[in-house]
């Protein structure tokens, strides 16, 4: 059977998932996780995007990106991201073959019933994935997710994220968006359903 096509548009929110192989903690180690940083970094240089969210977890990772109008498919941007990091990883271990378990994952947040409930509680989602996992017990504890740019103001930490229209549109100021943004994790604790707003 073939793949089904995915939807590549300008102006739209993807939340990417992508596995490492057998599911194997291949990016358990902090220095792999910072050469992912790199890559993200070298990619935001590269290609016209917005780089949302990212969570960088021992066996797979999770972006949020939005595309623009002018700018790269989604594709494009995966694949640069996926390979350039399996090239480096198998370079660095001295290993061949493939580091990732097959195509990536995505949900496009518009697509949602309520794009914006389901994107801002989806920031949350990734912030807990290292808790869930026991790897720290405060998400904005954890070195190698975004979190902390919401919740601090500063865009500019590891890889500088950009925020989205409706994390900016939660306020007139950082402290009015950060208000109603802690909202949603009182939902997350709480363990709302997100089939609630799919």
């Amino acid at each position: 059977m073939p793949r089904p096509n995915r939807i590549q548009q300008p102006d739209l929110t993807y939340h990417i998932v992508s596995q490492c192989i057998e599911w194997r903690d291949m990016i358990g180690e902090d220095y792999f996780k910072e050469c992912f940083l790199e890559i993200l970094r070298r990619s935001k240089q590269k290609y016209h995007f917005k780089l949302i969210a990212y969570c960088i977890m021992p066996n797979h990772i999770h972006l949020i990106i939005h595309t623009l109008p002018g700018g790269t498919s989604i594709s494009r941007i995966v694949q640069y991201i996926k390979s350039r990091f399996a090239e480096l990883y198998n370079k660095i271990v001295k290993r061949t073959g493939p580091f990732w378990n097959g195509r990536y994952k995505d949900s496009i947040v518009q697509f949602a019933k309520d794009a914006c409930h389901y994107l801002l509680w989806l920031l949350w989602y990734l912030a807990f994935n290292p808790v869930r996992k026991r790897l720290c017990s405060n998400p904005l504890n954890y070195s190698y997710s975004s979190i902390r740019a919401y919740v601090e103001g500063n865009p500019n930490i590891e890889v500088p994220i950009d925020y989205h229209d409706f994390f900016l549109n939660l306020g007139e100021t950082f402290k009015e968006r950060l208000k109603r943004f802690l909202h949603y994790e009182e939902l997350y604790r709480k363990r709302y359903s997100i089939i609630d707003w799919i």
